[in-house]
């Protein structure tokens, strides 16, 4: 603590000390600290129940009297109070805490007393957050009881709070679960015993209420992450549990394998899936919604493994098939160049990238701008990714021999406009495409391609005849996310070398940014200084100069250089553009796209 503050130590964190102490660090005018006063006052007894006095504060949204005025929120009052008290402050990242460990060193009721939490545990120290830095009669119980010294920080009060409610309850599930599940002997993961699963009857409770509960939590958790997918991984003795978030897999907790084994049959129960069956992938889909009442759309699918049955979830938006091209990080010249092109009455336009590179998400936003009274669209995909109204979607069944090509073919008996292949994989599904692109229909497709030239030689690989690519190929498009510079606290004080330009956008001989915005890291974005992700793309448009190359051996670099010349600018220089614009770092560009050739 500073030597002020250790003079006089207060007794109580209470609404006058806490203007005082505004008043003398200039963060309040003196001329208005009795009007913010008598506000926060109010605030305080119109409250039901107990309020942190921070939190009274933070709810007169006041600013601050310094420069540059931002707003006094309770997490910027809570980082000035750590200060001014000579405490560390922490925002609390749930998906950096071991729960069940921490929370076996008090009672919930015990926590939720003093309003503290036990945010990591080490063999020596036990580190403790709390929103009043002159409550200390529980530090000595505590540091007995865990026979561990204690270490105090500082937190929002409502993360507190909050967490207090969560961690818990939630690690309370688990240990019953645990305790319920665990004399199911024959149900050990090791892959000697995998075989014998689906053979026998013997089932962990799929509707006990704590793993209900267990799974319950981790969707909800998801949702408020921002997580693109969940990963429930079996290991030898525990299970694994990791969200995918902004593209980056982070873990978020592990559990007894027991219980991970009761949260896979709960999930797949759920999802209309074959509970016994453990020996084979399988597929599902769940609806359920968020807190706030959204629906969201989970797509499952199952795989065995030596330890176990690994299940990952994917979580899909409904609300972002209802987002503009703009809005996906469509430049404003490309939109029109792609708007122009799935308007054409005929013909193939395909989009071409990795997996998890948002090619659904691109054809699923257009489809829906597409899909008029007037229109009649049609899909075949394997799986359906979002159920969506406006379309008429078939997924494909192997088992019963409904593969792609067959769901074209049935397709065109249904006076379709519009056709969405969901991929073109083999031979026999690109010649149903280019037939009903021959018919009178504009078919969109994917196909796993590095750039927009190279499905021309994918589709010739395949074995399609050069002559009907020329006839029926409108438009390849190439894209790939990167992650997006966190609004809250990007840097625009970077500074790019004449080498790292040069390999980004020098081909192109691009003007260099005097400077760059770069990643800085704050609570907002777990510390990581990026949060979202948008697209780059790469258009190409096919002209009658492009078709003319396109032959029985083809060279693929006259068709980038045709591309480049017809308009089309490379992924890496579409990076280069958003790297100009502060949307994102060289080293995201420079990660998911190849180098000029």
């Amino acid at each position: 603590m500073s030597a002020s503050t250790v003079a006089s130590t207060p007794k109580a964190l209470d609404l006058q000390l806490i203007f005082t102490w505004l008043l003398a660090d200039g963060l309040v005018e003196k001329a208005h600290v009795k009007a913010h006063y008598a506000q926060a006052q109010g605030i305080l007894k119109n409250t039901v129940g107990a309020m942190h006095p921070l939190c009274a504060v933070a709810h007169c949204k006041l600013l601050s009297a310094q420069l540059p005025h931002k707003q006094l929120t309770l997490d910027s009052l809570s980082a000035w109070l750590a200060g001014r008290v000579g405490l560390p402050f922490v925002h609390i990242d749930p998906l950096k805490i071991d729960f069940t460990r921490v929370a076996d060193v008090m009672s919930a009721s015990y926590a939720a007393r003093f309003n503290i939490l036990p945010v990591e545990l080490t063999q020596d120290v036990l580190v403790i957050a709390t929103a009043d830095p002159f409550a200390l009669e529980w530090e000595a119980e505590i540091s007995k009881i865990s026979r561990r010294t204690i270490r105090r920080v500082i937190a929002n009060p409502l993360d507190i709070a909050q967490y207090i409610a969560q961690f818990f309850s939630l690690a309370k599930s688990i240990k019953k679960a645990n305790k319920s599940n665990g004399q199911d002997l024959a149900l050990r993961n090791n892959f000697e015993q995998l075989v014998e699963l689906g053979k026998t009857n013997k089932l962990v409770d799929a509707n006990d209420q704590h793993v209900i509960n267990i799974v319950d939590w981790l969707w909800q958790y998801a949702f408020e992450q921002r997580a693109s997918d969940i990963h429930l991984e079996p290991k030898r003795d525990l299970g694994t549990i990791r969200f995918r978030i902004d593209g980056i897999l982070h873990q978020v907790y592990q559990v007894p394998a027991v219980v991970m084994i009761a949260m896979t049959a709960r999930i797949k129960l759920l999802g209309r899936m074959d509970v016994i069956e453990k020996r084979r992938p399988q597929d599902g889909r769940i609806k359920t919604r968020t807190a706030g009442g959204q629906e969201i759309e989970l797509r499952l699918s199952t795989l065995p493994t030596a330890f176990g049955e690994k299940l990952v979830m994917r979580i899909f938006d409904p609300e972002v098939v209802v987002k503009t091209l703009p809005e996906l990080g469509f430049p404003e010249d490309d939109a029109e160049r792609w708007d122009a092109l799935t308007k054409r009455p005929h013909g193939i336009i395909l989009v071409t990238g990795p997996t998890g590179s948002g090619k659904t998400t691109t054809l699923y936003t257009t489809l829906k701008a597409l899909a008029t009274s007037e229109v009649n669209v049609c899909t075949v995909e394997d799986p359906i990714e979002m159920v969506e109204p406006a379309f008429n979607q078939m997924q494909v069944q192997p088992g019963i021999d409904l593969n792609f090509a067959d769901g074209v073919r049935a397709l065109m008996r249904q006076d379709p406009d519009i056709i969405m292949v969901g991929e073109i994989r083999d031979l026999a599904t690109a010649e149903m495409a280019i037939q009903a692109a021959l018919t009178g229909h504009l078919v969109l497709s994917t196909l796993h391609t590095n750039d927009a030239p190279s499905a021309v030689m994918r589709l010739l690989e395949l074995g399609v005849p050069y002559y009907l690519l020329e006839t029926t190929l409108i438009g390849i498009m190439a894209q790939r996310l990167v992650r997006t510079l966190c609004p809250d606290c990007k840097s625009n004080d970077g500074e790019l070398s004449d080498e790292l330009w040069q390999s980004i956008g020098g081909a192109w001989k691009l003007p260099k940014p005097a400077h760059i915005y770069r990643p800085v890291g704050c609570p907002e974005c777990r510390q990581t200084g990026y949060r979202g992700r948008t697209g780059i793309y790469e258009l190409l448009t096919v002209t009658e100069d492009f078709t003319h190359l396109v032959q029985e051996e083809t060279d693929i670099h006259a068709l980038r250089r045709q591309s480049v010349a017809d308009g089309m600018k490379p992924l890496r220089i579409a990076g280069a553009y958003k790297i100009a614009e502060g949307m994102t770092s060289p080293e995201e560009v420079l990660k998911v796209t190849a180098a000029l050739n």
